[in-house]
């Protein structure tokens, strides 16, 4: 018995040093992805893209992904990937975008952002749904995907994965796919508004609409500007709000349609499943807007807030497993890249009708 202790104990003080070590991997790329985005900033790039465009959410993906292959390369990945947190360190991120964010903004986009919340995650989710069961998918991953592209990406995923008991490899395979098509997006979407000359809150509200995760949306709102940043983001959390409702309604549907079961899901599920990030940001907007936190602090607080995105950037590229995606073929592929540029077509005539014409933002 005494035996069997010792290594429990070595196992605990080996997650601990893993975790830290991890960690500190994660600051030290994001510091040479803050470095490498102040050399380029001021210089012109090929293809006539200026250095300023490429801001460090960029640099600190691409940091990851590389660095990615050359933990597992050397055998340390597994080690200390516990380390790699881009869920708490995003999240840290949004709430402290709340303290530079007017609430009078947040309410002039909040009729815009739910109703094209409303039409995006409803149009998204039922054509990714319907295409996905005419290539054969299985309905578990059909859900975890549907609500993934439809929503915000991997946090969604999970939510719907908790709902209809999905396989862990969906979950894992679909989180790969939402990362992959996420990080070019994050680049492509600004390059794209920008040549086609929509204004920052028009911009800032397709990427809301249109990019996958939160992470990467923000990202491509820092590249366009200042004002599509802070819509981008308003836009992707009224979608992330809807994350609970989703839940909720997918578990009531596998519990009583296929599974077959009498019984109906607690409503405590929406609540469960509620990003409760989106209460803190709100909660640092009304400081913010009352004056409890003050432009110079605030200066402090944003970057603050810089920081906490770029971790997140660096761990979204670690995270990255091309492997996953190796494993479950090429329907399900072909499937997430079809609703995309669906989705991006539809977000961008929605953002314009929207934000352009029926409620054009006031900043």
């Amino acid at each position: 018995m005494t035996t069997a202790k010792v290594p429990a104990k070595a196992q605990s003080s080996n997650n601990l040093v893993g975790f830290l070590v991890g960690l500190a991997v994660v600051v030290v790329l994001a510091f040479i992805a803050r470095w490498l985005k102040i050399q380029v900033y001021g210089t012109n790039l090929p293809l006539g893209i200026p250095g300023k465009a490429l801001e460090y959410p960029l640099w600190a993906a691409l940091i990851g992904l590389i660095f990615n292959y050359i933990l597992k390369s050397v055998n340390v990945y597994d080690f200390i990937k516990s380390g790699f947190r881009t869920e708490l360190f995003l999240k840290i991120g949004l709430v402290l975008l709340g303290a530079g964010i007017s609430f009078k903004v947040i309410v002039t986009a909040a009729a815009g952002a739910i109703i094209q919340a409303l039409i995006m995650v409803t149009s998204v989710y039922f054509f990714c749904w319907w295409l996905s069961g005419k290539f054969g998918l299985p309905d578990t991953l059909r859900a975890v995907m549907s609500t993934a592209i439809s929503i915000c990406g991997v946090s969604a995923a999970i939510a719907a994965a908790g709902s209809v008991l999905a396989k862990k490899e969906e979950i894992t395979y679909v989180t790969a796919l939402v990362i992959v098509t996420a990080l070019p997006l994050m680049v492509i979407a600004p390059l794209l508004a920008g040549l086609m000359g929509l204004s920052e809150p028009v911009a800032g509200a397709w990427f809301g609409g249109n990019v996958d995760t939160t992470a990467a949306v923000v990202g491509a709102g820092t590249m366009y500007g200042k004002t599509a940043q802070q819509i981008a983001s308003i836009v992707k959390q009224t979608q992330n709000a809807l994350i609970g409702v989703v839940a909720f309604l997918l578990a009531l549907y596998f519990s009583v349609v296929v599974e077959g079961k009498k019984e109906r899901p607690s409503a405590a599920v929406i609540w469960q499943r509620f990003p409760k990030f989106v209460l803190g940001f709100i909660v640092t907007s009304l400081l913010f807007t009352f004056g409890l936190i003050a432009k110079d602090p605030g200066a402090a607080i944003a970057a603050m807030k810089d920081w906490a995105f770029c971790l997140a950037f660096v761990c979204m590229g670690l995270e990255l497993s091309a492997s996953q995606i190796k494993k479950m073929g090429w329907n399900p592929i072909i499937v997430y890249l079809i609703v995309t540029v669906f989705n991006t077509v539809l977000a961008l005539i929605v953002s314009y009708l929207i934000f352009g014409w029926l409620f054009p933002a006031k900043l």
